[in-house]
């Protein structure tokens, strides 16, 4: 039997992990990478801490994992950087990015199968948490006669609600990602099956009534914000988190205007949700 090469540390029976023992901005073996990679599959997110890297380190890092991502609509890009965007708030801001609970960019008809957040800069005084949920237990917290009932069903995912608004300049031209996949996912790798709809993206469910779709998919967000499955993480400056977008959902709380929160963020490109 192998002797683990890093320390992975719970944080809830349910979702998130603390690892320890890597520098992942230098490079990290076969070995770290594989253990990195369970560990994200049993814990669906994880953090580290104290992570002194580049954006170049960063990005090199993610490419471990796939291919990386070009957000649709960035709010503040990165020059020189397209894969990667800047995630700030101050006391300049009229809203953050993430502060509804979703899946990153589940507009697109591949989604993200992970992102991978770097905060350099915390507010001074705490607060700016994020909450992480775990959409396998969400789904098996139904009873199974929803499970049987939304398992049949499809959603439409939009983009024009959630960036329309977001450029300096909108563009009333601009097509934004619009998709629909089912409202109950299979993960590619674990083959369990977790919820995939949200408040930031849904437009609405296939086949139903504007009145059906609304009551069912507020009967599912609820469910899916209960905080049975979710866990909270404390960011300090230079951790980072990384999150699997195919099972788990995650909310920024924006408790701390008008002071700062600064960092960047890389995404992974994936599948379509079957």
């Amino acid at each position: 039997m192998s002797i683990p090469s890093i320390d992975v540390r719970k944080l809830t029976p349910t979702i998130g992990a603390e690892i320890f023992g890597v520098d992942i901005g230098h490079g990290v073996s076969k070995g770290q990478y594989d253990e990195i990679r369970q560990a994200l599959l049993d814990n669906l997110v994880i953090f580290f801490r104290d992570q002194d890297m580049t954006l170049d380190q960063h990005k090199a890092f993610g490419r471990l994992f796939g291919k990386l991502h070009i957000h649709p609509e960035p709010a503040f890009p990165v020059a020189g950087h397209p894969e990667v965007i800047t995630i700030k708030a101050d006391e300049n801001s009229m809203r953050v990015a993430g502060e509804v609970w979703h899946s990153d960019v589940s507009c697109d008809a591949e989604p993200p199968m992970g992102s991978i957040l770097h905060i350099h800069n915390v507010p001074e005084n705490g607060g700016g948490d994020t909450l992480f949920a775990n959409m396998y237990a969400a789904y098996e917290g139904l009873s199974e006669t929803m499970q049987s009932f939304v398992g049949g069903l499809s959603a439409m995912h939009d983009g024009n609600a959630a960036y329309r608004d977001k450029p300096a300049v909108p563009d009333p031209d601009k097509v934004y990602p619009r998709a629909e996949h089912p409202i109950v996912r299979t993960h590619p790798e674990t083959g369990r099956k977790a919820l995939f709809v949200n408040r930031y993206f849904t437009e609405g469910i296939v086949g139903l009534s504007v009145e059906e779709s609304n009551a069912l998919l507020e009967i599912l967000y609820r469910h899916i914000e209960k905080p049975e499955w979710q866990c909270r993480f404390k960011w300090q400056p230079n951790s980072v988190a990384f999150w699997d977008n195919r099972c788990a959902q995650h909310n920024a709380i924006w408790d701390y205007f008008p002071q700062r929160r600064f960092g960047y963020r890389v995404a992974l490109c994936g599948e379509k949700p079957v």
